[in-house]
Parts: C-alpha cells; sequence; structure tokens
C-alpha cells in the first residue's frame, strides 16, 4: 500500500488549538511516517533534516557548545571535517583520531563512521561505546540491513538518507536516529527553530525507497564482492579497499591521469559524484579532498546493472589507464 504525499504546509486548529499537524516545519505526516519507518529500521527514534549534511549540523549544534570538542574520525567523509572547519567560527573544536582504536579522552562527542568513505576503514565500536561522551555513528554506506549502531552503544546513528536509503538518485535527505527518546525530543526542537526540516516529497521518496532497500542492498553487496576480487587481479590496480559487505568500495591506479583516464572512459557506470543508488556511478576522490586520498583513488558505488556488464565497462576503463 502505497502512503499518501502530503504536502500541505498548513493545517486548521481543532476546537480552537494547534492538533498534531499544525504547520509543516514543526511535523508533517508523510515526514513522521518515514521516520516511523527509518526508527523501525534501526532500532530507534528517527529524524529527518533536508540533508546529511543538515543532520550533521543539527546533532553538532544540539551536542555541543562553544568550547567544546568533537573528535572526528580522519577517515569520516571530508564533507564532515568541513562542516566542523566551519562551525570553528562558533567556538567549536575538534580533533582527528584513527577510528580503528579508543577517541582522545578529553572531548565531548565522539564521532565514527561505519564503514569510512572513500578509504573504507571500519570502526572499533567497543572502543567508543566504553568512551563517556556520547558517540555518534554515520552509517550511511553500511544501511541498517548491515549494521545497528545502537546495539553496539552509540547513542545517534547519522545517514545521508540521499544515498541508499532512497536509493535512486532523486531525493536530498538526511537522518538521526537517537537511542533515548528525549534526545529525539531536544533534537526535533532545534530542528523546528532553525528550520532544518525535510520537505514532504523527499520523505515520500524515502519511504518508496525503504521498501526496496533489503533487494537493491543484497545485489549491490553481491556485484561488489565480485568486482572487488575482479579488480584486486587487474594490472592497472595497486589496491582494493571493500569491507566485505555493502555496494560502496575503491581502487587506486597508478596517478591521477590514470584516474582520470579510468573515470571518463567508463560508459554504463557514469563519472559522477555520490553513491548509494540504483545507477554505478565512479569518481577520483582526488579532486575533492587531495590532502588525505592517494592520486589514483576512484570511488565505485556499485549499482543494480548486470555485474559481467559493470566488470565490461570496468576492464575498458582501466585499459584507458595503461
Amino acid at each position: 500500500m502505497e502512503e499518501p504525499l502530503d504536502r500541505s504546509t498548513t493545517w486548521p486548529y481543532r476546537d480552537g488549538e494547534p492538533g498534531p499537524y499544525h504547520y509543516a516545519r514543526h511535523a508533517h505526516p508523510t515526514g513522521v511516517e518515514a521516520e516511523r519507518a527509518l526508527g523501525e529500521l534501526d532500532g530507534g527514534d528517527a529524524l529527518l533534516f533536508a540533508s546529511g549534511t543538515g543532520a550533521a549540523t543539527a546533532l553538532a549544534l544540539t551536542l555541543l557548545r562553544p568550547g567544546e570538542t568533537v573528535a572526528l574520525a580522519q577517515d569520516a567523509y571530508y564533507g564532515t571535517g568541513v562542516l566542523f572547519r566551519e562551525l570553528e567560527r562558533w567556538g567549536l573544536r575538534h580533533v582527528l583520531f584513527d577510528q580503528a582504536g579508543p577517541a582522545p579522552p578529553d572531548v565531548q562527542l565522539v564521532w565514527i563512521e561505519a564503514p569510512s568513505n572513500p578509504l573504507l576503514t571500519l570502526p572499533d565500536l567497543e572502543a567508543a561505546a566504553a568512551h563517556p561522551a556520547p558517540v555518534v555513528c554515520d552509517s550511511t554506506a553500511a544501511t541498517p540491513l548491515h549494521l545497528r549502531p545502537l546495539e553496539h552503544g552509540c547513542d545517534y546513528v547519522l545517514h545521508s538518507a540521499t544515498k541508499y536509503l532512497a536509493g535512486h538518485h532523486d531525493a536530498l535527505l538526511g537522518a538521526v536516529v537517537c537511542r533515548r527518546p528525549e534526545d529525539a525530543a531536544r533534537l526535533h526542537e532545534l530542528r523546528t527553530r532553525t528550520g532544518i526540516v525535510a520537505a514532504p516529497d523527499s520523505a515520500w521518496l524515502l519511504l518508496r525507497g525503504l521498501k526496496t532497500l533489503a533487494v537493491r542492498v543484497e545485489r549491490q553487496t553481491d556485484s561488489a564482492r565480485t568486482l572487488a576480487e575482479r579488480l584486486g587481479g587487474h594490472p592497472a590496480v595497486q589496491v582494493v579497499r571493500y569491507p566485505g559487505f555493502g555496494g560502496l568500495l575503491s581502487f587506486d591506479v597508478a596517478d591521477d591521469a590514470a584516474a582520470r583516464a579510468v573515470e571518463t572512459s567508463t560508459r554504463l557506470i557514469a563519472n559522477a559524484t555520490s553513491l548509494g543508488g540504483v545507477d554505478s556511478t565512479m569518481e577520483s576522490r582526488h579532486r575533492w579532498e587531495p590532502e588525505r586520498v592517494p592520486p589514483g583513488l576512484l570511488r565505485l558505488s556499485v549499482g543494480l546493472e548486470p555485474v559481467a556488464a559493470l566488470w565490461e565497462d570496468l576492464q575498458a576503463g582501466l585499459g584507458a589507464a595503461v
């Protein structure tokens, strides 16, 4: 059964008082239903935001005060570090750490990513949960199908729902899933006051995506495993990174010129940014984050195309790099 899409921004009062829905910045029916469905998947209370970065911003502003420090996994999505550098103007601090081990002791928030994008490292969840500070786990690439961080002691799960959860490259959306209802209530309060809200259309597209999440991610994982194995045996590939699950992998060719040759020579795999959709995408990440990724690193998001066709396309692209 398809959930209705309610684009209303305002609803009549009931007997002179606001009802459950009165103004869309506070809540709207489509968003609440999408939050219910995602919260059920991740095992907590979910809240939607206008984008993944919007969700991260709301978490930082809710959990941190000026002068406090967040320990950020050094391999985390580069945009998260960009966000925290922007917030330094408001007195928020951050330090980088190796998420394979414990976070520094004197911090007020621990921020990990499972797996990291695009280096595909995995955090020590036990060490993170043992830290006295609250823990945020960005689980965008894992999805709730491969990891439910709240079950491992994390306090918050972050998703760029634009990616696998919505899954079709047509919805910009973020989400936070909270372990404690009182934390969700505080985050909801800040979302309402700041207006970092998700529109009904994006929430409806998330509901659509969640219906096929399991079959999509299962297919993407099977294909990614096959491609990671084959890439590992290709003479033009120096390193393959794949955590063993999910549809995201990265691999290195000789240098930036070789990476440019590969990404511009495929025909089935789109040379585009972002990840998690039904269509495969690939790009050199050195253009966005040259200070931390090898010049020859290519990030590949595996879609739903036949794996044989994807491999044929990759072989053609790698042939152009030789």
